[in-house]
């Protein structure tokens, strides 16, 4: 096996996993968030066997739109304010982007957020790239954010081309394409059926692509697709993450941001199919896939051993420590590091 292990506790880096009072309330927001993540992704895969049939993603009141809209002005007022803001028009509804403008040369960074998050799941993330590559950060369409849908995405298919139709009307012809948990699965298939729009491909912690989830995973989260009391969720979620009550509880400006998303919004987008031995090595395009080893919702080292030997221009980096928030829980090194790797592949 030939993966690469990763420790952000050496190096330049080595203040990053420190024990002040902030890194221990960011990672016990962050393993809620994924707590969160595995339960809603779950849930929607008990929703395609129970209801197959697509829908229209939508608010279920203008108060839960609220909230979550003021939590993600929050979120986004700790990095510097975008360039610009468009929404950009698709068969399928509206996209909203946010753009920080770079002056290095080479193709754009367009960036996937994990489920039920949008563009300011990337704050950690941002201060590393903005003023250097252009970035692109977009709200899927289908899931909670400001992008609007209009038509249902029947298919993973449907969801790439929405994605391919964005690039186009930004008139980017190739980007680094960067998705986290739902959002990295979703890169991966766009990366396979538009491969001529992809310059590199970097998968953080991707669901379900590489590994299904468990069984006892997609049980409990029956608790969250029926209506029960909160407290009951609140039981539910901790088991599945394997965590208190307490810190299911606990909530900052991240966790509210998901917590008033995965409650007051109706998710209508295509759940993530297991890709194939021949899917992956399909991917022709420089690949950087980076798993947790703590925390893993993508397999850990299993995932590492399977997709490894399939990617003939890729590398699997395993982080020891990390968890499924591999994008803010290893900030600091991990926002250098694809700097370079986009450097490197312009």
């Amino acid at each position: 096996m030939q993966y690469i292990r990763i420790d952000p506790g050496r190096g330049a880096h080595s203040n990053v996993r420190g024990t002040s009072p902030r890194r221990k309330r960011l990672r016990r927001t962050l393993k809620w968030a994924s707590i969160v993540v595995v339960a809603l992704l779950a849930a929607a895969q008990l929703r395609d066997i129970v209801d197959p049939e697509p829908g229209v993603g939508h608010w279920r009141s203008p108060e839960a739109q609220q909230a979550y809209m003021t939590a993600y002005n929050e979120v986004l007022t700790t990095v510097k304010a975008p360039d610009s803001t468009r929404d950009v028009r698709t068969r399928f509804g509206t996209v909203r982007v946010t753009s920080w403008h770079g002056t290095e040369p080479g193709a754009p960074v367009v960036l996937l957020p994990g489920h039920s998050s949008g563009a300011p799941m990337w704050a950690e993330n941002l201060p590393s790239w903005i003023g250097k590559r252009t970035v692109h950060a977009l709200d899927p369409i289908g899931d909670a954010g400001l992008s609007v849908q209009s038509l249902p995405l029947r298919s993973v298919d449907d969801q790439a081309e929405w994605i391919a139709q964005t690039l186009h009307g930004l008139g980017v012809e190739k980007a680094h394409v960067v998705g986290h948990s739902f959002g990295a699965a979703t890169a991966a298939q766009f990366a396979v059926l538009h491969p001529e729009l992809v310059q590199s491909l970097t998968l953080l912690e991707p669901v379900l692509v590489i590994k299904q989830l468990s069984a006892s995973t997609i049980l409990w989260s029956v608790a969250l697709t029926v209506p029960a009391p909160q407290s009951w969720q609140d039981h539910a979620l901790a088991h599945i993450g394997g965590t208190t009550v307490d810190e299911v509880r606990e909530r900052t400006p991240l966790s509210r941001l998901i917590n008033s998303a995965s409650v007051g919004y109706s998710t209508a987008m295509p759940t993530p199919k297991t890709l194939s031995d021949e899917a992956w090595r399909l991917l022709s395009m420089p690949v950087r896939v980076d798993l947790g080893e703590a925390s893993s919702l993508s397999g850990g080292a299993q995932a590492a051993d399977r997709v490894q030997p399939l990617l003939s221009h890729g590398t699997v980096r395993i982080w020891p420590g990390g968890t499924h928030s591999l994008p803010m829980d290893e900030h600091a090194t991990l926002g250098p590091e694809l700097l370079e790797f986009w450097r490197q592949n312009s």
